[in-house]
């Protein structure tokens, strides 16, 4: 190989970014109580993980945080063992415990050495089938979760994403709802006991299972399902219309920033446009030289970053771009965020702009899907969607057949001006001048 002649090193390599990406497909098991097993055998790797997930997210709940607080105290305690304990013989085994949340579902994650599979079951046996929510562990997590609330919305960017919410969909939307946080002090420990037998069940689950899965391990956990119950709630509560405003503000006293969000509701994963909405949405602010972070950044020097994202739920999706600035820009830096998505209306992107874009598109692809475990969070976000993993490995397909003129399209489409939604919180009016 030649070396380059200036600095006697060898040349760089050449960049290849695939056309399509290779993604296994996971294996589906449906266990005698009908409940889907998808795994993703990767034995050389000598660990495993298991994912349990379920239809019991905020959107879910009756009683304002009871999915929260479920999902958080499944581990403080069982019938015979105390959350000490649990936690001990997570720690001996080496094995890792999760959780997560979101509007519409959570997701309960275990990661052990492949030896210590059936002890590690054994302690998950105590979190998803036996949880007990003891009263002073549920007060506990309540006084902090109250307080970690309180804090967070002193804080501009975390109140402008509520009122985001709240001013897309309305406050009365299970998407847009942002409860008191004194009602956690009214929060029961028999609502949180029935949120678990509604939606912890075996009716309402799927599992992703990777590493080091095959054979016993299978069974082993086809048995541990069978002790699941079933039945359940399977209808959650009445999905209003949204309700959006064209503008909403809040004033924070003593704060010197301002946190600004501009957006509208779209749609889910499954619409034809999203994949492309993804692109219109990266091209503004999808990466660190974004035009939203060129024009704020690097031209105005009104904020260190900007973002513009697509998100899904099931039932809907929004598109959002942000950023947050010092209030006296407030003003100007909305101009030019209206400006940038003008801009998108009315111009061509040109071609070497967005087969970078492309290029940082794959390459967040790629890396999300580096190793098993990257693998199971596709594949579960995946199924999630109504997809399989043919859905990712022809992802970039979707991606490289948007052009310039379909850009401008969706831009012109889904980026009214008048169906926008601007979001402002920082500084009174008054103050953003001194």
């Amino acid at each position: 190989m030649k070396r380059d002649s200036l600095s006697g090193c060898r040349p760089r390599p050449a960049v290849r970014i695939p056309e399509r990406i290779a993604v296994p497909m996971a294996e589906r098991h449906l266990t005698a109580g009908g409940v889907s097993v998808y795994t993703l055998p990767a034995p050389e790797y000598g660990v495993v993980r298991v994912s349990f997930v379920f239809r019991a997210g905020s959107s879910w709940q009756r009683v304002p945080f009871c999915a929260s607080a479920t999902v958080n105290n499944l581990a403080e305690g069982s019938r015979r063992m105390t959350s000490l304990q649990i936690a001990e013989q997570l720690d001996y085994y080496g094995s890792y415990f999760d959780v997560s949340l979101d509007r519409d579902w959570s997701v309960v994650t275990f990661v052990c050495l492949s030896k210590y599979f059936d002890r590690t079951l054994a302690i998950a046996r105590e979190i998803l089938i036996e949880p007990r929510f003891p009263e002073e562990e549920l007060g506990v997590y309540c006084a902090k979760s109250r307080q970690a609330l309180l804090v967070n919305r002193t804080k501009v960017d975390f109140m402008a994403r509520e009122l985001f919410a709240r001013s897309i969909y309305g406050a009365q939307h299970p998407y847009g709802v942002s409860s008191d946080a004194s009602l956690y002090d009214t929060l029961r420990r028999e609502d949180v006991a029935d949120f678990f037998r509604n939606h912890y069940t075996a009716d309402n689950c799927f599992v992703v299972a990777s590493g080091d899965v095959a054979g016993e391990r299978i069974r082993s956990l086809e048995a541990f399902l069978g002790e699941m119950a079933t039945g359940g709630e399977t209808e959650r509560p009445a999905f209003p219309e949204p309700v959006a405003v064209s503008r909403a503000e809040r004033s924070v006293e003593g704060a010197v920033q301002s946190a600004l969000r501009v957006g509208r509701t779209l749609f889910p994963r499954f619409h034809p446009d999203y994949v492309g909405m993804q692109v219109v949405a990266t091209v503004l602010g999808g990466y660190f030289g974004s035009r939203l972070v060129q024009n704020l950044r690097e031209e105005h020097g009104y904020t260190y970053g900007a973002y513009a994202a697509m998100v899904n739920f099931d039932r809907s999706g929004y598109f959002a771009a942000a950023t947050e600035v010092g209030a006296p820009v407030t003003d100007e830096t909305l101009a030019q965020m209206m400006a940038e998505i003008d801009r998108l209306r009315g111009e061509l992107v040109p071609e070497t702009e967005l087969g970078m874009v492309r290029n940082i598109m794959a390459g967040e692809v790629m890396r999300i899907l580096d190793g098993p475990f990257g693998i199971a969070d596709v594949t579960i976000e995946n199924i999630q969607n109504g997809f399989d993993n043919g859905y990712t490995a022809g992802y970039m397909e979707q991606v490289r057949a948007v052009t310039p003129g379909r850009i401008r399209e969706l831009a012109q489409r889904y980026l009214v001006p008048e169906q926008l939604t601007t979001v402002v919180v920082g500084p009174a009016r008054g103050e953003q001048q001194a």
